[in-house]
């Protein structure tokens, strides 16, 4: 069995990690900013796909970041972050987060959130949280937020990611 062209299951099932890639793909995901402030007051942050709530009471969500992610141990040493949900016109931002390096805020203009975290300015909405716990979870972690505080900044369009491309929801009045 190649280890780079399969993912062997337990009962000697295999499954092909482009296939399973292309798969999912089909399944729109909207992209949120997951930022933080570092041990020096410094934003940092990470585009993410897999956001979503868990609980009403308490209110929880949740995140999935990768264990190779140089990001996350930073916003994990904050023991807080900031979910920002990104607008369909902020693909910059996505990009910006998804790079690699220290420069991801260069061009991201940001205010701080009650808790101190960077809210990315321009976002649908924020969600302000303290981290609750962090469950392994294969090759990435789950990582369930406590919300503190969040607010709707405008009604936009969210940013879409849907079989490798970024886009828009499109509402009746687009079609109207």
């Amino acid at each position: 069995m190649n280890s780079k062209a399969s993912l062997a299951l337990n009962d000697d099932r295999v499954i092909d990690p482009r296939q399973f890639r292309d798969i999912l793909g089909h399944f729109p995901t909207g992209v949120v900013a997951v930022t933080a402030a570092d041990n020096e007051g410094r934003p940092v942050g990470m585009a993410v796909g897999s956001f979503t709530s868990v609980s009403l009471d308490p209110p929880l969500v949740a995140f999935l970041p990768d264990k190779s992610s140089s990001t996350f141990p930073k916003i994990r040493a904050a023991k807080r972050f900031c979910a920002n949900v990104l607008g369909s016109d902020q693909q910059d931002v996505c990009r910006n987060l998804s790079r690699k390096g220290n420069d991801k805020f260069t061009d991201v203009e940001w205010a701080p959130t009650p808790s101190g975290m960077p809210r990315i300015l321009g976002s649908s909405a924020w969600i302000d949280c303290e981290i609750a716990a962090v469950h392994d979870a294969g090759d990435h972690h789950i990582v369930v937020g406590r919300v503190d505080h969040l607010e709707l900044d405008t009604p936009e369009s969210p940013l879409i990611f849907f079989q490798g491309r970024y886009g828009a929801f499109a509402t009746a009045e687009t079609h109207a």
